[in-house]
């Protein structure tokens, strides 16, 4: 059952998404409150079951990718808006920061993969916007960048490969204090 309410969550967003940049000339400069009004009616509407946890952020923006994919805009100069919209519209229906952030960016990274982008970029864009969203609405941007570079971190040891080493070095060299929580990482 939680899996059909997801697929449902991923596919109402993503034709919310495309509703919504319809004839919008600026996408990338509309997307971010387009996703953060998104989440916000998608999470009242739906049940505690997917309001909750780490699966309903990602669900989001794999929803939002697969929106803007769809119309044909490119998704890495909307990847960062993506998630800061997911992450404010997430934090202002009361959900948790980390589980905004965990869902976020785990999701644009595997995301980020699956189409072929460069996932060092990306995963820095990600990470900004994720700190960027949570300074916004207020939350802990030392403990947003500390869970976003986390999560940044699993994602890409679960695609494997070189991954890993990209993100660690793009990560290190593109946002404020992530090589010291990837030294952390390793202990």
């Amino acid at each position: 059952m939680v899996f059909t309410i997801i697929s449902r969550l991923v596919n109402g967003v993503k034709e919310g998404v495309k509703a919504g940049l319809k004839g919008v000339s600026d996408v990338g400069g509309g997307i971010v409150d387009l996703v953060k009004n998104i989440t916000v009616s998608t999470l009242k509407g739906t049940t505690d079951i997917v309001t909750t946890g780490v699966d309903a952020a990602g669900s989001i923006v794999k929803g939002a990718i697969s929106g803007v994919a769809d119309i044909g805009v490119a998704v890495v100069g909307t990847i960062k808006g993506i998630v800061m919209g997911t992450v404010k519209g997430f934090m202002e229906s009361g959900g948790k920061q980390d589980e905004a952030i965990q869902g976020a960016v785990g999701q644009a990274i595997h995301s980020a993969k699956e189409l072929g982008l460069n996932v060092g970029e990306t995963t820095v864009e990600v990470v900004k916007g994720a700190v960027e969203a949570v300074k916004e609405v207020g939350g802990d941007t030392v403990g947003a960048t500390k869970t976003a570079v986390t999560t940044a971190v699993e994602a890409a040891t679960e695609i494997g490969g070189e991954t890993v080493e990209t993100v660690k070095g793009a990560l290190s060299e593109g946002v404020d204090g992530a090589k010291k929580i990837i030294e952390e990482i390793k202990k």
